[in-house]
């Protein structure tokens, strides 16, 4: 597996590399300090499977900057590891794709809990999204309940596990079914919710109050 953390603060970039070293001692990791040294790295190796990035870095805004590693590594898996709470900042890089979004100030077996999760396959959202998302800050939280959709059993167990940030296989183990039924099991799901991704369609079904 190939890493890449991108922050602007070298100290946290090797505190986080000693900690994905432990959690998953295979990985090679690259560093980059701000999205641009980021896109440099993935032009020259655009096979990596993990981003790590801040949102607040100095060389450009971060929605610019997302986008454009996004592009330069469509394949890859996105983290977010940040300072900032900002729930329009959460909101944004939900709607682009993240797997996953670990405020900075998280405890270290919370971090410790989440990387692994999302090393695993599965997404990580805080408590206090999934709280905002009931609660309407993404929107209003009667959206799309009028709208009448529902979801098969199968859809719905594949949910639940889904917004636990299960993995495909843990669901598979859950499920006893094999980890590619769980996949198109989940292609059908984002399909039912209009998602792009498993952490848009935990939010999409709150929204919808399926969950």
């Amino acid at each position: 597996m190939k890493i890449l953390i991108a922050d602007d603060h070298a100290l946290f970039r090797d505190g986080l590399s000693m900690h994905l070293e432990q959690i998953a001692p295979q990985a090679v990791i690259s560093q980059a300090g701000n999205f641009s040294q980021a896109a440099k790295i993935l032009e020259a190796e655009p096979k990596i499977d993990l981003i790590i990035i801040d949102l607040d870095m100095p060389d450009m805004k971060w929605e610019e900057g997302l986008a454009q590693l996004k592009a330069k590594a469509p394949g890859a898996r996105f983290i977010v590891i940040s300072a900032s709470e900002d729930n329009r900042n959460i909101k944004k890089a939900l709607e682009q794709g993240i797997s996953g979004y670990i405020p900075k100030r998280s405890e270290t077996k919370v971090l410790t809990s989440a990387l692994k999760l999302i090393l695993d396959g599965g997404t990580y959202l805080p408590p206090s999204i999934i709280e905002h998302a009931n609660a309407g800050l993404f929107g209003d939280p009667n959206e799309g309940k009028a709208k009448g959709k529902t979801l098969t059993p199968r859809q719905s167990e594949v949910l639940s596990y889904v917004a636990e940030g299960m993995s495909n296989k843990q669901i598979a183990y859950k499920m006893g079914v094999s980890e590619a039924t769980v996949k198109l099991h989940i292609n059908a799901l984002l399909r039912a919710v209009g998602a792009t991704n498993r952490t848009q369609a935990v939010i999409i079904a709150q929204k919808m109050g399926l969950i």
